[in-house]
């Protein structure tokens, strides 16, 4: 026994991890390779069975591991994104919802073959789309920001919207008996009623309860994280006990009441949060898939394939047209929304939870659900997952070019010219300042720009519409640099901030000087800061994208490097020097007419 449950952590949490850095490195969907492992280390190889190994804490685990999974999407979720959105979001929770059921319901009858009790069950599963698998794809594929806030707002509202109502359809078909007359419905409308208030409001309480005494600073830094995994398993497992599913409410209601009371220093802890659920996702999709029995998933029939296929190709697009005909959805948008909806950890959940209670019950066909909800998954994770990027690029909804952006803090006279010069070689790149006189020249050359302080809210929502991978602070304060890239750094990745040098040289000093930890890669030697490039610039000096293995005059000063395939690599004393590539082009701020054409074997001295 002991050994089987060595076994299987093993599995769910090395084999996760290890999933999810491959997925990242092949810049691929995640989910698709959890739930190929899970289903290899379970059925096909036999090397774990949760079910077996966990025993009867399996679901109590998967049920609290899922509530801070929808607690941490309720903090994706800011009322303030409904300006440019709210009738769309509005269609597709409250509108697209009961069409999606009703559509469902009908397709696993009709297609699927499944008996009313079951279809009705299947069809109510099927209204959600998982934000567990949404929000990962978001992260990576740069959609415009109106396209990302509707498929995201629908994933995280549907979820506990949709486990409460096959919770209902569940409690109709099996807990009120047959023939029941008008005081079992009330009874039940009135329990429904019951569980959804107290979620509801146990969600918002604690929210203001949070903000009140983190404001007042009553909870030490160490435990604010702690405490808010510990209010959200509270506001799951409270209103369980007095409606099924209740919980998922909870827990989703508090994410979001908290992230619109805008409390201090809830941006790390929601880091923190970030890392754990990655976590928890990866050992969730594998526990779930390596739980199925390769006995039930023999049963899977053509008319089941089938009614995969209508769900894909005919439920939800029909639904979301319905929905939204008449609103301010532009057409791409219909049918990027139509065609996106990849179901994720609640539906696998809850169909491991309705088809035994339904097969319980007596009603036959219960025990496809799972297998049936699973084939859907793995379809729309899949197909949803590889076609995502390439249809909204080919509908106009990506917010940037595959090409990675640069942003550059500082609109001073040299850094606009260097953006050009940088926009005009086709790398995309932001200038970014207080002040709009100093951006009015880049504007000017066609470089997008964005009129805001750079740590503010505003630029954050700026941002959405021009993400970048790599950012460079250059204003005069040095430390204003550092704090900027301290504040970016764990959002773009510590590798790709950079900055100026400091004009006092002590600051850069490995034990005096600030930490690497607080300040982003030095751009060049170290003795690039802000007066040495704005003083050449007055005295003439201009940049320029060359060949990088072109010869340059021995004080130039390279700046970066432009590789093939549209990444930018910055030179600094931080990273590891290495020779141009064939075909890699050199951005360098030198004198006039100072490039020569002929080439040299070695990198030039301003690669240093």
């Amino acid at each position: 026994m002991e050994h089987g449950l060595a076994t299987a952590v093993l599995c769910i949490a090395g084999g996760g991890i290890t999933a999810q850095v491959i997925a990242a490195r092949l810049r691929i969907p995640a989910i698709v390779l959890l739930l190929a492992l899970g289903f290899l280390v379970g059925p096909v190889l036999g090397l774990m069975h949760p079910t077996r190994d966990f025993g009867e804490s399996l679901r109590p685990l998967i049920g609290l591991a899922v509530a801070i999974v929808v607690f941490e999407g309720g903090l994706a979720l800011d009322f303030r994104e409904l300006r440019a959105t709210g009738e769309g979001v509005l269609r597709l929770t409250a509108f697209a919802l009961p069409v999606n059921f009703l559509l469902g319901t009908l397709a696993a009858h009709f297609i699927g073959g499944m008996l009313w009790g079951p279809a009705w069950v299947f069809g109510a599963i099927l209204v959600v789309t998982g934000p567990t698998v949404i929000l990962p794809l978001l992260r990576h594929a740069r959609l415009e920001r109106r396209s990302a806030a509707f498929l995201k707002w629908e994933a995280i509202v549907n979820d506990p919207v949709g486990a409460i109502l096959t919770a209902v359809v569940i409690e109709i078909l099996v807990g009120v008996p047959h023939g029941a007359g008008e005081t079992q419905a009330v009874a039940l409308a009135l329990h429904l009623v019951e569980g959804v208030l107290v979620a509801g409001g146990l969600g918002v309480g604690f929210a203001l309860l949070v903000a009140w005494a983190f404001r007042r600073d009553f909870v030490p830094e160490t435990l604010k994280t702690p405490v808010l995994l510990a209010l959200a398993l509270v506001a799951y497992v409270v209103p369980n006990l007095l409606m099924h599913e209740a919980g998922l409410i909870g827990a989703t209601v508090f994410g979001i009441a908290l992230a619109n009371r805008h409390v201090p220093g809830l941006g790390e802890l929601r880091r923190f949060k970030e890392a754990l659920v990655v976590l928890l996702v990866s050992c969730l999709f594998i526990v779930l898939t390596a739980d199925l029995d390769l006995g039930v998933l023999n049963m899977l029939s053509m008319p089941i394939l089938g009614l995969t296929a209508a769900i894909l190709f005919a439920v939800r697009p029909a639904a979301i047209w319905l929905a939204t005909l008449g609103s301010d959805l532009s057409r791409p948008e219909r049918l990027f929304v139509g065609w996106i909806g990849p179901r994720g950890i609640v539906a696998a959940a809850v169909a491991g939870l309705a088809g035994p209670r339904l097969t319980e019950a007596g009603y036959a066909g219960g025990e496809l659900i799972q297998p049936t909800v699973f084939a859907v998954i793995v379809a729309t994770v899949i197909l949803h997952g590889f076609s995502l990027r390439p249809l909204a690029r080919k509908l106009g909804l990506s917010a940037a070019a595959e090409t990675q952006r640069l942003a550059v803090v500082g609109a001073s006279a040299w850094a606009s010219d260097m953006v050009v010069s940088l926009h005009r070689a086709g790398v995309p790149v932001v200038l970014i300042d207080t002040y709009p006189g100093a951006l009015h020249g880049a504007r000017a050359a066609g470089v997008p720009t964005l009129q805001a302080e750079l740590l503010s809210r505003h630029a954050e929502e700026g941002l959405a519409d021009h993400p970048p991978d790599h950012l460079l602070a250059a204003t005069r304060d040095g430390l204003y640099n550092a704090l900027v890239c301290t504040r970016l750094g764990p959002e773009l990745g510590r590798e790709r901030v950079y900055q100026l040098a400091p004009s006092a040289d002590h600051l850069l000093h490995e034990d005096t000087g600030v930490s690497r930890d607080t300040r982003g890669k030095v751009v060049g030697t170290g003795k690039i800061d802000f007066d040495a490039l704005a003083g050449r610039h007055e005295a003439g000096w201009r940049f320029e994208v060359v060949p990088a293995n072109t010869a340059v005059q021995t004080d130039a000063i390279g700046l970066l490097i432009i590789k093939t395939d549209g990444a930018v690599e910055f030179l600094s004393v931080d990273n590891e020097r290495s020779a141009p590539e064939e075909g890699d082009r050199l951005l360098a701020l030198a004198a006039p007419k100072v490039f020569r054409c002929d080439k040299m074997d070695e990198p030039s001295p301003a690669h240093a």
